[in-house]
């Protein structure tokens, strides 16, 4: 614990450094332990953006609003269409880079407007090991990542959220819903509603780790390893095959692998990095 006190206290001397921080702030693990230790640092020289859209569920926008309220930082809220960015709908392997480009254009534009010097986000240690093409677009415009900066974990910020009495501290991860669409598969409206109410319809039935994978007319099923065995319980299947067919899939798969994050990305992070013939890296 004294290792995770220092590495706070680093990132406590990293804001404290800035002039004044607008945190790209989506209510999560990782923003809500940025916006928590900014504003406790440099107060209301601390601004919190989220950015709203289709892709955002509904859940995510009230408990971005709710964290920011409970920590006493200033929260702005702007609307965002990602679906309407040149080359988001039809999903390329680099949709990461064009939404978040989208974010930190809006940022910057948000920061010059209030006078902010420094645009921070809550990548993690852990992140930099997952395919992550917003990176690029961060890199762009010098959007800094003050918990990679302190080498913190997800694990030690978990730790520290709830040191610091953080309601997100266990909060699962809640990656936007487009990240559910294999990538090449369009992202429609109509798509990203089937995807929110299916995931809806799991945690309303007591499941806490839920991914819909879309793929057209077939929901595949995420779930956690222990919770497989349950899903498939009788009553319960038809259940969840009954309120499936309400929402418009046709059919509904449990991918027997359990959940795992950015599954989609399984086969992909080799691809990308992989440096084309005659290259220099």
């Amino acid at each position: 614990m004294e290792e995770l006190r220092e590495k706070l206290k680093r990132l406590q001397a990293v804001f404290a450094s800035m002039e004044s921080v607008m945190v790209a702030f989506s209510g999560g693990v990782d923003s809500t332990f940025v916006l928590k230790v900014a504003h406790d640092t440099l107060g209301d020289r601390v601004l919190a953006l989220t950015t709203t859209s289709p892709t955002m569920p509904e859940e995510d926008r009230r408990s971005a609003i709710e964290m920011a309220r409970l920590i006493g930082a200033r929260h702005m809220m702007v609307e965002s269409n990602e679906l309407e960015v040149p080359g988001y709908a039809s999903n390329p392997i680099n949709r990461c880079y064009l939404c978040k480009s989208n974010l930190f254009t809006v940022c910057e534009a948000k920061a010059a407007q209030f006078g902010i010097s420094e645009i921070v986000d809550g990548l993690n240690l852990d992140d930099l090991h997952d395919y992550r093409p917003g990176m690029k677009a961060a890199a762009e415009r010098r959007v800094r990542h003050p918990l990679v900066e302190v080498e913190l974990t997800k694990a030690e910020i978990r730790e520290l959220s709830r040191e610091l009495g953080l309601p997100t501290w266990d909060r699962p991860a809640s990656p936007c819903l487009s990240s559910r669409f294999p990538y090449g598969t369009e992202i429609t409206p109509e798509g990203l509603r089937k995807v929110e109410q299916g995931e809806q319809v799991l945690r309303t039935l007591g499941f806490r780790v839920v991914r819909v994978r879309y793929h057209g007319d077939v929901a595949r099923l995420e779930l956690e390893s222990a919770e497989i065995e349950r899903v498939v319980q009788p009553a319960l299947r038809e259940t969840i095959d009954r309120e499936f067919k309400k929402i418009g899939f046709r059919f509904v798969a449990v991918d027997l692998r359990g959940f795992r994050s950015g599954s989609l990305n399984e086969g992909v992070i080799g691809e990308v990095r992989r440096p084309a013939a005659g290259a220099v890296e």
